[in-house]
């Protein structure tokens, strides 16, 4: 059985509609008004084997914020939504690395139903958290992530190893291990059973 969720949030400042397979093979029709991040979000599916269809309406006449937030939230609660309330029989846990270059980005991921979301950086440049590209900063970065791990409900730990002057390169290392890194973590491991992946019982 696969996986789906259908979600439509709208507010004063967006208009979300998201549908969303954990398990598919990677295809996207991704349409918001933030370009850089509709690239970001097919990699982050496409290497995930993740099915999405994501198209958003916001008020980017004021800034990318609500819009880039709301995004989080929304794509969040889609994976918690299709992974089901008890998120029976998941591997729960997953690490991945994705190389640029001399840039690598590392992510570590546990469904825990805690959402928390770190950045840690390995390397001494930062230049790139002063930059933009396609007016989207390394704070806005910061504040998916932020949104997406309270809404699915996980931990989210990103190691960012030799950052690259360009930001560009350093978000698609981070996008792309988190895909891969939730695919794993999202797995069906048949040695579960169906049962809950924790010692207490539930996923809270």
């Amino acid at each position: 059985m696969q996986r789906k969720a259908e979600i439509e949030r709208k507010s004063k400042e967006t208009q979300i509609k998201v549908s969303l397979n954990v398990d598919g093979t990677g295809k996207t029709k991704i349409k918001t008004p933030i370009g850089f991040l509709d690239h970001m979000l097919e990699l982050f599916a496409f290497h995930g084997y993740f099915d999405l269809d994501l198209s958003v309406v916001g008020d980017t006449h004021i800034d990318i914020h609500h819009t880039n937030e709301d995004i989080g939230i929304v794509l969040g609660k889609a994976f918690k939504k299709a992974l089901g309330e008890e998120k029976a029989g998941i591997k729960r846990f997953g690490h991945a690395y994705a190389p640029m270059e001399g840039t690598v980005g590392f992510c570590v991921i546990d469904i825990s139903g805690r959402g928390f979301y770190k950045c840690h950086f390995v390397g001494d440049s930062r230049t790139f958290m002063l930059t933009a590209q396609e007016g989207y900063k390394f704070s806005d970065f910061e504040h998916f992530m932020e949104s997406f791990a309270h809404n699915l409900g996980a931990t989210l730990n990103f190691t960012l190893q030799n950052p690259s002057d360009d930001l560009h390169t350093n978000l698609e290392t981070m996008f792309k291990s988190l895909g891969l890194a939730l695919d794993r973590a999202t797995k069906v491991d048949p040695r579960r059973e169906g049962q809950v992946p924790s010692t207490k019982g539930i996923i809270d």
